[in-house]
């Protein structure tokens, strides 16, 4: 089984440094290029399949990224983006920022000591739900030789891959940093084993913009 992990396109939040999370925000324009540019990028891998976050960011990714392809979407709600309760909405970064920012930004830059609203999600909860769907996938004997798409979000990605390198550590969860929108990272799993194969490709032109919170 191969998996091919993508990083959502661009929004006008992620733009904006506004917190996301479960809020339903759709691409916008430049984020839609970026996907269609690694559709083309990704136009002769053959994908059997598409497990996708139901979010509306990474939902349309995955439609562009297999658009003319007879494959099917399942929505897979382990694999939505991390909720962060009433942080949502926040300005988080420019000249914008809120006042809770700072509490905020240690989701980023002080991981262990980053203290979730009370209708939040935590990290380890977070590593529970992808690591169920990891794992239910990987025991799947009808996929072991297909080619999956797997469409998702910053966190939700880096918990995966977290996973697959061995590190549950909260203090270390950015320890490889943010991916970039429409990233793509290949995961081999084989007799129920994952492995990264090749990390953080990028098939557009634009220079990677990396995500910052200041």
């Amino acid at each position: 089984m191969m998996l091919y992990i993508v990083r959502h396109g661009e929004t006008d939040w992620n733009r904006e440094h506004k917190v996301q999370g479960r809020t339903d925000i759709p691409l916008n324009d430049y984020g839609r290029r970026l996907a269609r540019e690694t559709a083309e990028g990704m136009k002769d891998i053959p994908i059997d399949l598409c497990f996708t976050s139901p979010l509306l960011r990474a939902k349309e990714t995955a439609q562009i990224i297999l658009e003319g392809r007879n494959v099917p979407l399942c929505d897979e709600e382990r694999i939505q983006e991390i909720s962060f309760g009433r942080y949502e909405g926040l300005y988080c970064g420019g000249e914008n920022q809120d006042p809770e920012s700072e509490a905020f930004n240690r989701f980023f830059h002080d991981t262990g000591n980053y203290i979730p609203p009370e209708d939040a999600e935590t990290i380890p909860q977070l590593y529970g739900r992808t690591g169920s769907f990891l794992k239910e996938i990987s025991e799947r004997a009808d996929l072991a030789d297909k080619n999956i798409l797997v469409s998702t979000h910053g966190a939700a990605m880096t918990s995966l891959l977290n996973r697959i390198r061995g590190n549950l550590s909260v203090e270390h969860f950015w320890k490889d940093e943010v991916p970039p929108n429409c990233s793509v990272t290949m995961v081999e799993i084989k007799d129920r084993k994952a492995q990264i194969v090749k990390e953080g490709m990028i098939f557009y032109k634009e220079k990677v913009k990396k995500w910052k919170t200041v």
